[in-house]
């Protein structure tokens, strides 16, 4: 996953009290994550965020999501830049960090330990959550693949609030028809089914919500 030089802003979050046409509150979910969730070499209204807001305003939810993504970024990277993003009062978040862990094969201690700050810190401001988990890619051997994809398991048996979606590119991880060229990003139909994917989940996120 390419990383971005510079900084990320986060437009949305501020504005999303209050929703365009004046009815029911709009509702800010912030998508902390990395080059995926951020829709790295996509149109804007291509990218997952993009397509999963409108997938959620078709069905009638006054729901902002919020590309809170940064390219390249890893678990650590997330933890440091977590204040920062919630300076803006999201009234969810949805965590997809740990990619780019794998891709570097980082020690699945040290992303379990960032990711659990990560939760616990949402935790203590009451926010709701949804975790994404990620898988590390074969290459680095069956016991790396292993212990990766246990951190997540782990966190979601620790946090049992956290509705939790097991794999954030099932269906196209793998798939030619729905990544680009590097075989690792979506392409707009790939970041299409992560939206639909991952529709139902956000939808319990909702439900979550006070006053949402």
């Amino acid at each position: 996953m390419k990383a971005l030089a510079g900084f990320a802003v986060f437009p949305g979050l501020a504005a999303a009290a209050v929703a365009p046409n004046g009815g029911a509150r709009e509702i800010a979910i912030a998508m902390l994550g990395d080059s995926i969730t951020a829709g790295y070499g996509l149109a804007r209204a291509d990218g997952p965020t993009a397509q999963l807001e409108s997938l959620l305003r078709a069905a009638g939810n006054p729901v902002r999501v919020v590309d809170a993504g940064v390219s390249g970024d890893t678990s650590a990277g997330g933890r440091s830049r977590l204040d920062w993003m919630l300076a803006d009062k999201p009234d969810a978040v949805i965590l997809a960090l740990g990619g780019n862990d794998g891709l570097r094969g980082l020690p699945p201690g040290q992303t379990y330990v960032n990711l659990a700050d990560i939760l616990d810190r949402l935790a203590a401001r009451g926010l709701p959550v949804m975790m994404a988990g990620m898988l590390a890619p074969p290459n680095l051997g069956a016991d790396y693949g292993r212990e990766f994809a246990a951190i997540f398991t782990r966190l979601a048996a620790e946090h049992p609030a956290v509705i939790f979606y097991p794999f954030l590119l099932e269906g196209i991880a793998g798939d030619p028809a729905l990544n680009q060229a590097d075989r690792i990003h979506p392409n707009p139909r790939g970041a299409a089914l992560l939206a639909r994917n991952m529709l139902a989940p956000v939808e319990r996120l909702l439900a979550l919500i006070p006053d949402a």
